[in-house]
Formats: structure tokens, C-alpha cells, sequence
């Protein structure tokens, strides 16, 4: 088998359908989020002093991304479900934390979503760290104090800064080997031969805190922590992947004839692989419990968003699906439609939701599978069961999606996150109405091709408009794709080379159309008028 990027390997279906998280964005909620947070661990003593440079697509939208917040909340060590975030102003004051941002403007040199975060401690200390956002909520911290690395914070990792001179290395890797933890990766950076250096280990098994002090009192080292990410579920070390199931689409057709398994059972299969069967059960069943909440709450009792832009319109449809539904959209599809939408609306309220890929995308694979579930199945267990099978074919799509193209707005523009969302649940759809794998995948392809070029423009970096109607409109390409696939309509290109073909649009993209809030819908004069009512919407 052809050898593929590791993330696809050892990415788990729970950073597909997750994290789970306090809207409106993965990518610049969770993912500033997560940046921050990391960057606050290579900082010895308590952090009092922080000043975020926003890069990109950051220092346009962070205001209505809820950015600022989610930074703020990463230093204070908040995890991305913690609905505290949006307090994380009042809790800085409280702890005696000053926080700035500055702008720093676009550089196409670096990432979309970039922040560049200067730290001061209460011990006198400081740290200067580039995190990016990538994401999904993903995230990389890129450089350290001017230094280049590479820390994702998925696994097991050890940061040490240390003296570059002759035997630092080996009395590092001695400490570990002393304290029984097994090295899978170690990577040094320096500054100039004898100078600063920064040695990144990634081990296997849970951190082992007792190993710190160690390190800590060796000759030449100056600091040393553990790196852990918020709500990682990969449990792997580094270097480990489960065992060959699929790498790609057509891979995964060839593992479900093997098998005679539908998609989602080989999902199932690879899952129950990499973190076991009772973490995969705990997780899903996690995910289906907020996804219930997330597609019904705001049905019955509708909140103000942020910036003022939804307010019940969920609800509305929800309420108006007797009188239009039988000649249009038809009940099934409109309840879908408005569960989608009240998706929206909680993240855009800074509540909890499922990330599925991501949060401005996160309404369309929920909504169109609870509300399918219960009219192909017709008792608690069934329903249970069809629902974790549909959740986990649409993981395999945006697996797929996301290793081999992008489901950030930033990079490919709303095709990416809705057109991404769309294709899992279409082949989400298709099999819970016991389509075969090949058809699952031709209503993938079908649907991304007929979002291509989707653009990503939110009215002034919020995350509502048209955000919310586009969640509603990848509902309706997903039923329309499902539907002509079971049908016998095929699609001219797989899947495989639908997903480069959305790359490779999303990048010809000009970034004015990926989530900067500068073209499409979001500089129309309505819009316009609209943002400098609300007052929270853009820098």
C-alpha cells in the first residue's frame, strides 16, 4: 500500500466529527484556542503579561470570530468546550492577566490564520510563539522565540530549552531513558552553533510528570514542560498507526468488498483499532449527545447571536414546515434543514457544538442524520445504531477530505468546510438508506462538484451570515446527491480526484474569498450597513 501522511494514519473520526466546542469557529475558536494554550505551557511561571499579533484572516475577523476571546481563554488554560470562553475578558481581570492584540496585517508568506503570541510570567520570564490554526481545530505552533519548529501538541511531547554545547542531547535522552519513557521522535532546533537550543520529544504513553524535575536540574537545560492539547482523542505515540484499512477513497471501496462492510462499519473497525472499542463507544456516544442538543435546543428556546444577525430563524422554518413543506422540501428534509440551521445558531451564541468538520459547517451532517434516522428506523435501539454507522461513513469522507484537500475556510474557501460537510452527509445519507460503498462516494463527489468555487465571505467575520443559509443549502445538495445516487447516477470523477480538484480551486481562490471578510457578500452595501449597526463584527 502506497505510503500516505501520517496524519491520515493516526487522525481518529472524533477530529473529524469534533472537537467538541464553544463556537463560532474551529478555526479560529478552538484552533486560536488550542495555539494559545500550548504557548502558555512553554512559559515558565503564570502568565501576567500576553500581547497577540493577528495575521491574515485573524487580524480581519478575530472580533467576530470570537478569536480574541478564545486566545485570551487558551492562556488561562480553558479547555474548547469550557462555555466560560466567552467570559474570558472578566476571568483574565479576575486573575490579574493583561492582554493585548495588535494588528499585524496580511503576509501571503505565512499561513491564513496565524497569531504571533508574546508571553511575560509572573517568575520574569517571556516567550515569544507563532501558533497557526489549521483548521478543524488543528492547529501547529510553527516557531519559538524566532526559531523555527514544529509541535502539532497530538501526542505525548516534551519541550526542553537548553544551551547548545556537546553532550546536551545525550544527558536528555539519558534523564528519559532513566524515568522508563520510550522516544518515538526527537527533533532539536538552535539558534547558532552555541547558542540557544530547543529539543522536541515525542513519546509514547501519558505524560510522566515525576520526569520534569529531572530534566529541570540537568547542567545546560533552562526550562522544560509537557505539551498537552485540549481535547486531543488520539492515543497513539507518534510513529504508530493502526493497521492498513484504507488510505484514500478507492482504498476504502477495496476494504469495504473485503470486508463486506458498509463504510461506516470499516470506520467503526479502524476506530475500535487505534483507541479501542470502549473510547470509540464513549466518544460517540458523547458526540451523538451534543449533536441532540445542538439540533434542538435553539428550535424551542431561539438566543440572540453575537452579532446580532440570527435570532430564531431556525425556529421559523421549524414552525413553518406544515404550510410549505408537502409542495417544496417535503417534512423529513425541512426538519433537517432546520435542525442544520439551530446548529448555527447555538455556535454563533458561543455555545457547545460538534465541529463536523468545522463549526461554520457544523449544522449539515447532524441535521440531515437525525433527522433521518428515526423515519428509516422505528425503535430506540435501531435508530441508535443507524445514526453511529451514518456518523461514522460520514467520518470516513472527511477523512478523506480533510488529508487529502483542506475543511478550512481560510484556505478553501466555503467549499472546503460546506461542500466538505454536504459530501458527508450525502454518503452519510445514502447508506443508511442501504446504498452501496461506490454509491456512498458517488453522492460525495456529486455534491462537491456542485458546490465547487463556494465561497467563504461572512458578513463581517461573524459566523451567521450567509453562513447559516449555507448550512441549509448543503442540506439540500446532500438529500439531492443522495438521491441521484441511489437512483444509478454516477459520478464522472471519484471522489479521490474531486477532493484535488477542491484544493486546487480553493487555493486559485483569491483571499479576499476565504474568510477574510474583504469581497463576496460581506462588502455588499447591505452587509456593510448591516456590520456597523451591530459594532462587534470586524477590527
Amino acid at each position: 500500500m502506497p505510503t500516505k501522511p501520517l496524519s491520515f494514519a493516526t487522525t481518529s473520526a472524533f477530529e473529524i466529527l469534533g472537537p467538541i466546542m464553544v463556537g463560532p469557529s474551529s478555526s479560529h475558536t478552538a484552533g486560536a484556542l488550542r495555539c494559545a494554550r500550548v504557548a502558555a505551557t512553554l512559559l515558565e511561571g503564570e502568565p501576567t503579561h500576553v500581547t497577540f499579533t493577528l495575521w491574515n484572516s485573524f487580524a480581519h475577523t478575530y472580533r467576530g470570530h470570537g478569536t480574541d476571546r478564545a486566545l485570551v481563554a487558551g492562556v488561562l488554560g480553558l479547555d474548547t468546550d469550557d462555555e466560560r470562553i466567552r467570559d474570558a475578558f472578566s476571568l483574565a481581570e479576575e486573575r490579574g492577566l493583561d492582554y493585548k492584540f495588535v494588528i499585524g496585517g496580511d503576509d501571503p508568506s505565512i499561513h491564513p490564520n496565524t497569531v504571533d503570541i508574546a508571553l511575560e510570567s509572573s517568575k520574569g520570564s517571556s516567550c515569544n510563539v507563532r501558533g497557526e490554526s489549521l483548521g478543524g481545530g488543528k492547529m501547529r505552533i510553527s516557531a519559538i522565540n524566532g526559531v523555527h519548529v514544529e509541535i502539532s501538541g497530538l501526542y505525548t511531547t516534551l519541550f526542553v530549552a537548553h544551551l547548545d554545547a556537546p553532550g546536551a542531547l545525550a544527558a536528555l535522552t539519558g534523564a528519559l531513558a532513566e524515568a522508563h519513557m520510550n522516544i518515538a521522535f526527537c527533533r532539536t532546533y538552535r539558534t547558532e552553533q552555541g547558542g540557544h537550543a530547543y529539543s522536541v520529544f515525542e513519546t509514547d504513553g501519558a505524560p510522566q510528570h515525576g520526569v520534569l524535575p529531572i530534566v529541570r536540574s540537568l547542567d545546560l537545560v533552562t526550562y522544560a514542560t509537557f505539551i498537552e492539547l485540549p481535547g486531543s482523542v488520539t492515543t497513539l505515540g507518534p510513529g504508530i498507526s493502526v493497521p492498513d484499512l484504507f488510505d484514500d477513497a478507492a482504498q476504502l471501496l477495496q476494504a469495504c468488498a473485503e470486508h463486506d462492510l458498509s463504510i461506516g462499519h470499516v470506520m467503526r473497525m479502524r476506530e475500535e483499532r487505534m483507541v479501542g472499542a470502549d473510547r470509540a463507544r464513549h466518544c460517540m456516544e458523547r458526540v451523538i449527545e451534543v449533536m441532540h442538543e445542538e439540533t434542538t435546543k435553539p428550535l424551542v428556546d431561539p438566543q440572540r447571536s453575537l452579532g446580532g444577525f440570527l435570532n430564531g430563524e431556525a425556529q421559523c422554518v421549524h414552525h413553518g414546515s406544515a404550510l410549505h413543506a408537502p409542495s417544496l422540501l417535503g417534512s423529513t428534509q425541512t426538519e433537517a434543514l432546520a435542525r442544520a440551521m439551530a446548529v448555527l445558531e447555538r455556535s454563533a451564541t458561543m455555545g457547545v457544538i460538534v465541529a463536523a468538520p468545522t463549526a461554520g459547517s457544523a449544522g449539515v451532517v447532524p441535521g440531515c442524520v437525525l433527522a433521518v434516522a428515526p423515519k428509516l428506523a422505528h425503535d430506540r435501539d435501531a435508530i441508535d445504531a443507524m445514526t453511529e454507522e451514518a456518523l461514522y461513513c460520514a467520518a470516513a469522507v472527511g477523512l478523506i477530505l480533510s488529508t487529502s484537500a483542506c475543511v478550512a475556510g481560510a484556505e478553501g474557501g466555503c467549499q472546503a468546510e460546506v461542500g466538505s460537510a454536504a459530501a458527508m452527509a450525502a454518503a452519510a445519507l445514502v447508506q443508511m438508506h442501504g446504498g452501496t460503498p461506490a454509491q456512498a462516494l458517488d453522492a460525495a463527489s456529486i455534491t462537491l462538484s456542485n458546490l465547487l468555487g463556494l465561497v467563504c465571505d461572512p458578513v463581517g467575520g461573524l459566523v451567521e451570515v450567509p453562513c447559516q443559509n449555507r448550512n441549509a443549502i448543503g442540506v439540500a445538495a446532500a438529500f439531492t446527491s443522495a438521491q441521484l445516487a441511489l437512483s444509478g447516477v454516477h459520478a464522472l470523477v471519484p471522489l479521490d480526484e474531486m477532493a484535488k480538484v477542491m484544493l486546487n480551486v480553493g487555493h486559485a481562490l483569491p483571499s479576499s474569498l476565504r474568510e477574510t471578510a474583504k469581497g463576496g457578500i460581506a462588502v455588499a452595501p447591505s452587509a456593510l450597513r448591516a456590520c456597523d449597526r451591530c459594532g462587534m463584527c470586524m477590527a
